[in-house]
């Protein structure tokens, strides 16, 4: 049986349905405002807007609020229903996602502080561009995995998890092409490892949307493939779309 048929299907309460596309909808919620704060840190950034990286740095605490309100409605789920299957999984997959979203918001907000640094430095330094290049693939594994959420779709999440090892080559090759530059310049050492700093927080973005593609294809298939390779992934996802 597969997940959509699955879920919700032997519910006696309305409520209980209600309660959990509610848990769902706060999530993709959440997201949406993880997603906007990292848009805006990116922007800030390149463009050297104090004022718009500060306002995204703040925005982290509304971000802090939503995971504790989305955990405490999955602990109340949890505590009156005793959730099994199909309905317990997304509990699980809501609650670990949420956690990956606060995570997101925590290093999106330290991007933006060094953004504020390196903008109140005043210098020209390298490695804006491939700023604006890891952000913007980073962006878009957040915008399909909310994407995956929404629509209980495993393919959507395994092509997240593939995007995450994109991004990993690309922030080798920038941190190997800034560690050279420094090198070659020491003036802006303190300056470039700002960039290295923002970079690094980046590719942990990528990982933390990994993470939630991971708990979605858990949610769709029952099959915890944490720590897995693409290939068992992959074969995960294959089984979920021959049992539609």
């Amino acid at each position: 049986m597969s997940y959509e048929q699955d879920r919700h299907s032997n519910h006696i309460s309305q409520s209980f349905n209600e309660e959990l596309e509610q848990i769902r909808t706060e999530l993709l919620t959440m997201g949406g405002l993880v997603e906007r704060q990292l848009s805006d840190a990116v922007e800030a950034l390149v463009a050297g807007d104090t004022e718009k990286a500060e306002q995204a740095r703040k925005s982290d605490q509304a971000i802090n609020d939503m995971e504790m309100m989305i955990d405490e409605q999955c602990t109340l789920i949890i505590a009156r229903r005793q959730p099994a299957a199909a309905d317990l999984r997304l509990i699980i997959s809501v609650s670990k996602a949420t956690s990956d979203l606060e995570r997101i918001g925590d290093e999106t907000s330290r991007i933006c502080r060094y953004a504020i640094e390196l903008a109140n430095d005043g210098k020209n330094v390298r490695g804006y561009q491939e700023v604006r290049h890891i952000g913007n693939l980073v962006r878009d594994m957040l915008q399909n995995c909310l994407t995956a959420f929404a629509r209980s779709d495993a393919e959507m999440a395994y092509k997240v998890a593939k995007q995450d090892k994109e991004v990993d080559s690309e922030y080798r090759t920038a941190m190997r092409s800034l560690m050279t530059y420094m090198m070659e310049d020491p003036r802006y050492i303190t300056s470039i490892m700002n960039v290295m700093w923002i970079l690094r927080g980046l590719e942990r973005i990528g990982d933390h949307a990994r993470n939630m593609a991971e708990h979605l294809i858990y949610l769709v298939s029952g099959t915890d493939v944490r720590h897995s390779s693409l290939k068992d992934i992959k074969r995960t996802v294959r089984e979920v779309e021959q049992k539609k």
